[in-house]
């Protein structure tokens, strides 16, 4: 019943975050700062709806001026709700190309002026990346999940090397972000108050870096992102 309950109000609250996010996009189409007010209107009252209370420890993140790349480990699609809140200014995302047609969601990506891929393509998939450079030499971050699909898991899958390749290619830092293992643990049929860390650790120079230099700071990024993880289980347990 609870579930039922949560899963209908969910919804009533993304289609009424669409509308309203429509009418934002509308008035300030592609500002970069539009993504960021999107997210925080998906992400407050969805974490009250689904009991999770987020505990951002995310300073360095908010440190680090516009024109960096972020990465996140990505668990679920309830993501949107549990990251949103932590978002810095002028920040965009990538996104496969097929977002955009979910309805209302979709407009939303786009008029924030994220970055829609077509993996299946590789010349445009090429174009998209060229794109992402120019984004971050305009004083934007850009949000990536590394992993390129969803993980519950306890392990992070392996990298794919575009985030990297992007963060050498503007000479931008590389700021983690971690969340804690949630995606099991969500209990939508109960009302307990679950608790979710969502940690930053300090950025990653890439000066000087060459694209000979990815596979070591993949390793550096993966492993610290791991033990970041790790870390934080131990302590909500």
């Amino acid at each position: 019943m609870l579930y039922s309950l949560r899963m209908l109000l969910l919804a009533l609250h993304f289609l009424v975050v669409g509308v309203v996010g429509l009418v934002i996009g509308l008035c300030r189409p592609f500002n970069p700062d539009n993504s960021r007010i999107f997210a925080h209107l998906y992400s407050r009252p969805a974490t009250r709806l689904l009991r999770i209370k987020v505990k951002a420890e995310v300073g360095p993140l908010w440190d680090q001026p516009p024109g960096c790349v972020i990465i996140a480990n990505h668990q679920s699609n309830f993501d949107l709700f549990v990251l949103g809140q932590v978002v810095p200014r002028r920040t965009v995302a990538i996104g496969k190309k097929s977002l955009g047609w979910v309805p209302l969601f979709g407009q939303l990506f786009w008029l924030g002026g994220n970055v829609l891929i077509d993996r299946k393509n590789s010349y445009q998939a090429r174009k998209a990346l060229q794109k992402t450079t120019r984004v971050l030499q305009d004083d934007t971050s850009i949000w990536v999940f590394p992993e390129g699909t969803r993980n519950p898991g306890e392990h992070l899958l392996a990298f794919k090397k575009g985030a990297f390749h992007m963060a050498i290619e503007a000479g931008v830092p590389i700021v983690p972000v971690c969340v804690s293992r949630y995606a099991k643990r969500m209990g939508l049929n109960s009302w307990r108050q679950r608790t979710v860390v969502v940690r930053s650790l300090p950025p990653i120079t890439t000066a000087g870096m060459t694209q000979r230099d990815i596979p070591a700071l993949i390793e550096q990024c993966r492993v610290q992102m791991q033990q970041c993880i790790d870390r934080m289980e131990h302590e909500l347990a």
